[in-house]
This record gives structure tokens, C-alpha cells and sequence, in this order.
């Protein structure tokens, strides 16, 4: 039977049928025979393992128990109807309680029958029992053949079609004993010897069925190396193929514009991060080859003093330079700062956003287009039809993670020759991640913070430490310093018990009354007037609280406000508390954050307020990010699909990750195209999940 076969739709494998099919489809992605191999159990059960009655208790949480069931009876009426029997063995017995699936539950159990049961046990009435474990006769049990029974993620609509764990292990197993099966191998001869991998048809079923954990282990083993080698070769191989076909502007020079700005106008000396990153994109554009560049750098690194310094380059070489950024507030932000770098130099930079007035924008539309204008700032607007550039060079876009993947492609669509592009992101991003989301692009990282910079303060105040809290914010206020105070809602919830940012300010307003204290108030319910007018308030020292939401996460620099209060700091994700902390410090004097929660914390929020209170470092920060939430929460990965992974953790797995990564760069530099016999069954596995599941090359 050839390999074609595994591409069979589903409904044709014996067992399925159409409205199992459709379902199949539906609720799992399952498609094909091929679908359903790589559909992988989420756990095993040790089978050889009992438990006797006398031993359950509240040490595990699962128990297998094996014995026969006796006085099965049902009690109760309507609502409060349940079934109930005994499991007896030869140390005790013990109740097991169905509060659904009464019937089904009936119809299955035999009095006398010797029974399998595993399940986690509860604590009532003074005994344990078990609610709604998974129970078979021991008959069907011992039919299996393998010592660890595997177990599927299902859904109660799969389960009304028969399609529970057990159902979906039935066909897979139909489908891996049908007797002329054909697995193909998918990796070369040398990489199976060279990391004594067992076969790919070995590695399927023993991860449905294995036989023991030994061979478990090989066939996760090799899984999940298969898994991450295909991302890597996918992305090593785009990359490669973009920096030969895909041609960029040559930038020769480096210019009056630029020598000018660095010998007259830069505020304060380059770090030696930001100069080496600044070579390392100079080099790029220099190439004739279109840039692809990812530039990491932690809250207040200067990364948009190293975007401005390579716009200089491209209107050096007579290119105008865009930035594109996710939001209104840091445009408006990166407009400003840009300008204020500047000073006096004869450069026109203009910003372009959704409240761009009419006339403004039709004005602005003619200047880009005839070339006049050097540098274009703004939001999603950039990519807008009747924003034509004269001569586009360079596309900077910041917090790339925000914009989908068709918004991205249209900005570096505006020139017949596409501009180089420079990702930037203030959220670090882990090694592991940056491998296999950003895999095509060059990374550069600013892991330097300017000097004179102090790390900022954090601490954890519970609610019970208010008192002390405003007792501190006084004090600081006293000595000229400002202060934001963070709130997750803008009106209350009947599901969070969150305290509110109007309710918050109302509280605040009490605290420090006026005429001694003046407070902001921001928020995204706000009309962008109101907003702005609020913002300027504080920015001028009118006010010294600014009570908002995140809305000021991102592109709010003022040297001033010395403390961010971040309240209900449980409710935040590390990346949000780390970017949030990253609004204050800016200046040169110390800065605070306090991280305000009730005591009731779960662990993970407990870790997180750890974390922030340990380390200011944003790559260990993103790690135990990435650790808590797992990778494809992160960075907007979600959009992009690349890391839908079935097996492989890229966070736990980073050592496989890094072996998958040299293998097939090692593959790309001998044979880029894999047209070689050993790699021909490699180049076939690609152009089927390319072709069949996902476009990973779509994701930069």
C-alpha cells in the first residue's frame, strides 16, 4: 500500500462514518488516517499497577483499583437521583457514585463481574469514594495487550458519538493494525543513526500503544525531535530562500544626516549594545539583500534611538523610513521623541493616525508621495491604500506581535522593491522562542540599559498595608514626584471581585484631597481629546497621580513619575507587570513599583509577584512567563499557528530544539533545495505540512 494511503479522508476508516467523521473534524482536526496517527494521548495509565481498597488515600491523586462489583442501586428522586455500587477486593470495599450518565453507567455494570477502576477519590462522610471514574470489565482490560493504557482528550459532543478515550483508542488501533499499513520514514537514514532514533512507524505505535515505558520514552523521543526539526528546516530554508531571491535596496553609505546626529544631536553615549546592533543592521542594509532583522531590547533600552540612527542610513541613500506602531499613544509617543532627538535638524518626520484631520492627511499624502517627506509615523493607517511612498527603504514596526500577518505585509508592499524590515520588541523574548516564532529572521538584543539608569524598586504590599502605602506615595509626592496607579477594570465585574478604577480613584481623592493634590484619570472608554487633555495634565506636573488602565502599558515616558502602583497585581500577566514597570525609571532618579494584592493568591500568582520582586532582568522574566502560561499565550503566537505543537514543550524541550536547529541548517548548507535522494523524503514531509496543515513561513 503506498503513502498515499495515510491521506485517506477519515469517514473511510472502519468504525467512523459521516457523522463521526464530521465530528472528528469539527472538534479535533481530524481529517485524514494520518490526522488520526498524530492525534497523540495526553497521558497513560500504568496497567501492571493496583492499588488495594485499604490503600486510597489523599497522598496521589489517581488510584487503579481492580474487583468485583456487588449492590448496585440507584437512590433518590429527579435532580438528586444517583446510582451508587461497591467495589470489593480482598482488603475492603469501597462506594463508587454516579451522579450522570445513570443509565449509561447501568447498562454497564454487571454485579459479580470483576471490574477495572481509576479515578481520583473523594473524602465523604467520613469514608473515600469515587465520583464518575473511568470503569471496564477486566475482560476488555486484559484484551489491550499494553502495559500503559492511553488516554485521549475528548468532549462531551465526541462522547454522545462514541468517541470518548476509549473510542478514539479503538481506531486508532484499527488504523495501526490494519495489516498492509504503510508509514513512510520522514527523516534521513544518517539523522535516525546518528541520534539512535527508532522508526517513525515504531514511534506511531508505540506512542498509541507502548508496550512499556522504555519504549515510550523512544517514541516521544523521536516525535518530538520530528515536530521541531520540520519547524526549523521550514523556516532555516525560507530564510535562506529570501536572502537569495527576495533583493533589498543597497545602502552604500552612511551619510551627512547621520554623522550629523551622531557628532551634534545624540543626547547621551551609545551603550556598546546599541552600537553593535547598530552595525549589525547597517550590515544588513548594505548586503543587496532584503533585511529581516528582530531587535529585542528590555524597557528603556534605547531601541528607538538605534530605529532613528537606521532611518538616518536610509535617507543617507535617498529612502524615506516608516514606523509603524500598534497604537495611538506610543505613535504619538515615538513622533514625539524622534522630533525631540532631532532638534534642529532639517529632517520632516510626520505622524499619521486614525485622527489624522482630513486636510492634514490629504496634505501629508502629497508630500510622502512626491518625496518631501523623509520619515512617516503612525498606526495601522500606514498600511492604508492611499498612503503611497515616494521611495520606501526601511519599515520599522514596533510590538510587531500586535498586528496580523496580512497588516504586516502590506506596510513592506508600498515599494517595488520590498524595504528592509526591523522588528522591534520591548518584551523579551526566550531563547527558545525567538528559535521557533522568529526562526527566519536575524536577532539582535540590547541587553544593556543606558548609564545612569537605577533598577527599579519593587515590592509587594498586601491590602492590609494601605495605610503605609499612601503614607509612602506622600512622601514622594512631597519631594516632586509623580505617581500612576494601575487598575485590570474600568467598571465592575460580578464575576472578578476586583476593585474597580472608579471606585479607586473615588478612594484616592479622599485620601489626597485637593487643593494639596490634583489627580488624572485615563482610561480606553475615553475619547482621544479627553485622553490626550488628561495626559497633558499630568506631563506638565499639573497633577502628580494619574489613576489609569493599562492603556499607559505602552508609550507613556515621563522622567517624573517616580512609582507605579499596580493594583489587583495578581490579575496581570509577567510580561504586562514587567512592561507596566517599565513606565517609571526613566529617569535618573530611584524609582519604585508596588505590586498591590488581596491574600488570597494562587500559586502561580504568587509566583509571578516573586518573580517581579526578584528580578528586573526581562529574559528571566519571559522564561518564567513562558514556563507559567506555556509559549503559544505568548507573543501573539496564537495568530500565527507555528506553535499548535502536539508533543514537543519548546520551554522544556529546548535541548531537542537546539539538535533540531543545527541538524537543519547543517542540511541547508549542503543541499538548500533538499534535492538530494537521502533528503528527498524530508523535502516530501515539508511540502506536505506546508501544503496540508499550515504556512509557517507566514509568520514574519
Amino acid at each position: 500500500m503506498s503513502p498515499e494511503f495515510l491521506q485517506t479522508p477519515i469517514e473511510y476508516l472502519k468504525g467512523v462514518g459521516p457523522k463521526r467523521a464530521e465530528m472528528l473534524k469539527k472538534e479535533l482536526n481530524i481529517f485524514t488516517f494520518d490526522d488520526l496517527l498524530n492525534y497523540f494521548p495526553f497521558r497513560y495509565v500504568d496497567r501492571s499497577k493496583f492499588s488495594s481498597v485499604t490503600e486510597v488515600n489523599n497522598d496521589q491523586n489517581y488510584f487503579q483499583l481492580k474487583g468485583q462489583i456487588i449492590q448496585v442501586q440507584t437512590i433518590g428522586e429527579g435532580r438528586a437521583k444517583r446510582l451508587t455500587a461497591l467495589l470489593t477486593d480482598d482488603t475492603g470495599e469501597i462506594e463508587i457514585v454516579w451522579f450522570q450518565g445513570i443509565k449509561w453507567a447501568m447498562d454497564k455494570i454487571r454485579p459479580g463481574i470483576q471490574f477495572i477502576i481509576y479515578g481520583k477519590p473523594s473524602w465523604f462522610n467520613g469514608r473515600f469514594n469515587f465520583v464518575h471514574p473511568e470503569i471496564e470489565p477486566a475482560t476488555e482490560w486484559e484484551a489491550v495487550g499494553s502495559q500503559l493504557q492511553p488516554f485521549y482528550s475528548s468532549g462531551e459532543k465526541l462522547k454522545t458519538k462514541g468517541l470518548d478515550s476509549k473510542g478514539i483508542a479503538r481506531l486508532t488501533k484499527t488504523l495501526i493494525l490494519l495489516a498492509d499499513l504503510v508509514i513512510p520514514e520522514t527523516l534521513s537514514l544518517e539523522i535516525v543513526r546518528r541520534l539512535g532514533f527508532i522508526r517513525r512507524d515504531e514511534a506511531l505505535k508505540n506512542i498509541h500503544y507502548p508496550e512499556n515505558q522504555e519504549t515510550l520514552d523512544k517514541a516521544i523521543g523521536r516525535l518530538k525531535f520530528e515536530e521541531l526539526f520540520f519547524i526549523q528546516l521550514m523556516l532555516l530554508r525560507h530564510k535562506i530562500h529570501r536572502s537569495k531571491v527576495i533583493k533589498g535596496h543597497t545602502f552604500k553609505i552612511v551619510g551627512d544626516h547621520f554623522n550629523t546626529f551622531y557628532n551634534q544631536f545624540l543626547p547621551f553615549e551609545l551603550t556598546n549594545a546599541q552600537k553593535r546592533v547598530i552595525r549589525e543592521i547597517r550590515s544588513d542594509m548594505g548586503t543587496g539583500s532584503q533585511m529581516n532583522r528582530l531587535l529585542q531590547g528590555d524597557v528603556g533600552s534605547g531601541k528607538t534611538l538605534v530605529a532613528l540612527m537606521c532611518m538616518l542610513i536610509a535617507i543617507d541613500n535617498g529612502f524615506q523610513a516608516s514606523l509603524m506602531a500598534p497604537t495611538e499613544i506610543l505613535a504619538q509617543q515615538h513622533f514625539k521623541t524622534i522630533n525631540r532627538f532631532l532638534g534642529g535638524m532639517n529632517i520632516s518626520v510626520k505622524l499619521l493616525t486614525g485622527s489624522t484631520k482630513s486636510a492634514e492627511r490629504k496634505l501629508l499624502h502629497q508630500i510622502l508621495q512626491s518625496g518631501e517627506l523623509n520619515i512617516l509615523i503612525g498606526t495601522h493607517a500606514l498600511i492604508e491604500d492611499a498612503v503611497r511612498f515616494n521611495n520606501l527603504g526601511l519599515v520599522i514596526i514596533d510590538e510587531q506581535h500586535r498586528f496580523g500577518v496580512e497588516q504586516r505585509a502590506k506596510l513592506w508592499q508600498k515599494n517595488t522593491t520590498p524595504p528592509h524590515v526591523l522588528v522591534m520588541t520591548a518584551t523579551p523574548i526566550p531563547r527558545t522562542l525567538a528559535m521557533t516564532v522568529y526562526g527566519d529572521l536575524d536577532v539582535s538584543v540590547i541587553d544593556e540599559l543606558p548609564p545612569g539608569r537605577k533598577p527599579v524598586q519593587t515590592y509587594h504590599f498586601y491590602d492590609t498595608k494601605r495605610p503605609a502605602l499612601h503614607g509612602f506615595l506622600k512622601r514622594k509626592i512631597a519631594e516632586g514626584r509623580q505617581v500612576y496607579v494601575v487598575y485590570p477594570l474600568i467598571k465592575e465585574s460580578e464575576k472578578l471581585d476586583l476593585a474597580d478604577l472608579m471606585e479607586g480613584f473615588e478612594s484616592l481623592s479622599r485620601a489626597f484631597p485637593l487643593p494639596d493634590y490634583a489627580i488624572s484619570i485615563v482610561h480606553g472608554q475615553m475619547k482621544p481629546e479627553e485622553k490626550e487633555a488628561e495626559m497633558k495634565r499630568f506631563v506638565k506636573g499639573e497633577t502628580q497621580i494619574m489613576v489609569a488602565t493599562t492603556v499607559i502599558e505602552v508609550g507613556v515616558d515621563i522622567p517624573n513619575a517616580t512609582v507605579m502602583v499596580i493594583e489587583n497585581a495578581e490579575r496581570f500577566g509577567l510580561s504586562q507587570l514587567h512592561q507596566l514597570r517599565g513606565r517609571v525609571g526613566r529617569g535618573a532618579d530611584q524609582s519604585y513599583c508596588i505590586l498591590m494584592t488581596s491574600f488570597k493568591l494562587t500559586a502561580d500568582g504568587k509566583k509571578r509577584i516573586d518573580t517581579m520582586v526578584q528580578t528586573s532582568d526581562g529574559f528571566k522574566i519571559a522564561k518564567v512567563d513562558m514556563e507559567l502560561r506555556g509559549p503559544g499565550d505568548l507573543q501573539g503566537t496564537r495568530q500565527s499557528g507555528i506553535l499548535e505543537l502536539k508533543l514537543a514543550d519548546i520551554y522544556k524541550d529546548e535541548k531537542i530544539l537546539i539538535t533540531a536547529r543545527n541538524i537543519a541548517s547543517e542540511i541547508l548548507e549542503i543541499d538548500p533545495e533538499l534535492l538530494k535522494p537521502e533528503n528527498r523524503m524530508m523535502a516530501e514531509r515539508l511540502a506536505q505540512l506546508r501544503n496540508y496543515k499550515r504556512d509557517w513561513s507566514l509568520i514574519s
